[in-house]
């Protein structure tokens, strides 16, 4: 990490001088390494390069507000790979790829020569002959989504090296195992917004807490993502979960020593309760313990389907035991004034609503419906700019350059 502040905090509905400023703030950031490079894990990045993130996010937002193109390609793909259900984030990058003039194409594996045994390596160059970016969502297994995009890229690389390939697309990281940064790092520009900007972040209090769901195996990489990311910011983040639903060590080892070096705190408890108390911010969310994920992945491996079955069933009963784990009005009384941001993912299981008994009370969902959807509307911009700072060697003078010739997105 740099000694550097983070930047940002700038407000929505900006007019051009507060873009053309900060696009003057990006150009004293040091991106040089986002170029031509692939975007995997939050903590792989230097402060200097996520706060490049957020404010060519924030930039490109503003350019579209102000109804200034952003079109930098006027050709290529974006070639999108989900190996999990999605809309928010299938949509997002769509969104993300069509605002800087890329097409989108799906890659259906079922429909793809990759049923028929092809390799990651002849897919990877095949689809990439015009593709700027590929972003891939592969969370489901342990040890194998990160792997697979690393595969991936290595496969990209190889080809522009061998001649086969005019450029090396652009890996993007759209949720692997161990890692959501395009989730992780939206949710902090929500947070950077909503508290006033990076400066008023250091000693707040985050509660990242597992909150009961009636469904099955759900990834570890959104606690993983915040806790990885929060605690960059100065900020006190706290984990919170029954026994046995442990993240990835690893991930807690980070989280503790990312907080050392910012000055805030990283600490995990096993009380929903506890974790609420005094806090600015609460992210309540469901997730399967990591023994259970790796179980999983090996039974998956093996071809022992009927056993994947039978610890289905075993981790619903499990879950089943934490029903109070519940993001309720009266937890909610318990923050920081009884005002903490509410905050998550989406979708959420919404007690009453979506199922009998889930995550967070319909009435605590509803009252922050607006502020949720906002969090959200900051991915599509997030993930443009992690392709966009992929792209340009000096994102700043090329941001200049789109203000200065303002071309009209809509005529």
């Amino acid at each position: 990490m740099s000694n550097k502040p983070f930047v940002g905090g700038w407000e929505k509905n900006m007019d051009k001088n507060e873009i053309k400023n900060l696009i003057e703030k990006l150009s004293e950031l040091d991106t040089d390494n986002m170029y031509l490079n692939d975007f995997f894990h939050t903590w792989k990045e230097s402060d200097d390069e996520l706060s490049a993130t957020f404010a060519v996010a924030d930039i490109l937002r503003g350019m579209r507000e102000n109804n200034i193109s952003s079109k930098v390609f006027d050709s290529g793909l974006g070639i999108s790979l989900f190996r999990d259900n999605s809309t928010r984030t299938r949509f997002s990058y769509a969104s993300a790829c069509n605002l800087l003039g890329l097409e989108v194409q799906d890659l259906d594996e079922g429909k793809s020569q990759i049923a028929h045994g092809e390799t990651v390596r002849e897919t990877a160059n095949m689809i990439s002959f015009m593709a700027d970016v590929i972003g891939i969502r592969d969370d489901m297994y342990i040890g194998k989504g990160h792997t697979y995009m690393k595969e991936v890229a290595e496969a990209v690389e190889e080809g522009n090296k061998d001649g086969v390939l005019e450029q090396r697309p652009t890996l993007v990281n759209l949720q692997c195992d161990i890692d959501h940064p395009t989730q992780s790092m939206a949710d902090m520009l929500h947070v950077i917004h909503e508290l006033g900007g990076v400066e008023n972040l250091k000693g707040k209090k985050i509660a990242m807490t597992w909150a009961y769901s009636p469904s099955y195996g759900k990834p570890l990489s959104v606690p993983q993502g915040i806790i990885g990311l929060f605690t960059r910011m100065g900020m006190d983040v706290v984990l919170a979960h029954p026994e046995g639903y442990n993240v990835m060590p690893e991930m807690e080892e980070i989280a503790a020593e990312n907080a050392k070096k910012s000055g805030g705190s990283f600490t995990r408890v096993d009380s929903m309760e506890e974790a609420f108390v005094d806090a600015d911010i609460v992210y309540p969310k469901s997730w399967a313990p990591f023994s259970v994920m790796e179980e999983r992945t090996q039974l998956v491996e093996d071809g022992k389907f009927d056993e994947l079955k039978d610890l289905e069933k075993k981790c619903l009963d499990q879950n089943a035991q934490f029903k109070d784990w519940e993001c309720t009005e009266e937890l909610m009384a318990k923050t920081k004034d009884g005002k903490a941001l509410y905050m998550h993912c989406l979708p959420a299981d919404i007690t009453g609503v979506s199922c009998e008994e889930g995550e967070v009370a319909a009435s605590v969902f509803d009252r922050y419906r607006v502020p949720l959807y906002k969090e959200a509307s900051f991915k599509p911009y997030i993930i443009a700019a992690m392709i966009f700072l992929s792209k340009f060697e000096d994102p700043a003078t090329k941001l200049q350059e789109l203000l200065d010739s303002a071309e009209k997105r809509i005529k």
